[in-house]
């Protein structure tokens, strides 16, 4: 059976999605600021690794626990809702089905608490 990794189409997908992901919190007036003074292509990097891990492709994130990623950046849900919209749609923009993106919003939320540290 295949991963939901491999159905998206690998790393390649991936790295396509979250560069669009990226674009559209570039232009999103409620997040934007949280990343003002983060180097995007560390961020791009690690973030592409992390939904590798969490799409049962390579393990290759070696990064923090999100809990600690997101301390004290005081998250809310409206937050968290952007972003899985925006990663909805980037997943469109790419032609992906509606059933690999629900299956991909859904191990986003499962981590929901510990991204907004609740």
């Amino acid at each position: 059976m295949s991963t939901l990794y491999d159905k998206l189409g690998g790393q390649p997908a991936l790295e396509q999605i979250v560069d669009e992901l990226h674009k559209r919190i570039a232009t999103d007036n409620t997040l934007n600021h949280f990343f003002a003074g983060t180097d995007m292509a560390k961020q791009r990097n690690h973030l592409v690794a992390f939904l590798s891990q969490i799409f049962e492709g390579p393990k290759q994130y070696g990064g923090r626990p999100m809990d600690k990623t997101h301390a004290g950046m005081k998250l809310q849900q409206q937050h968290f809702d952007a972003i899985t919209k925006h990663l909805s749609e980037a997943m469109a923009v790419r032609g992906e089905s509606a059933e690999d993106t629900s299956a991909a919003l859904d191990r986003v939320s499962n981590l929901k608490g510990a991204i907004l540290n609740k």
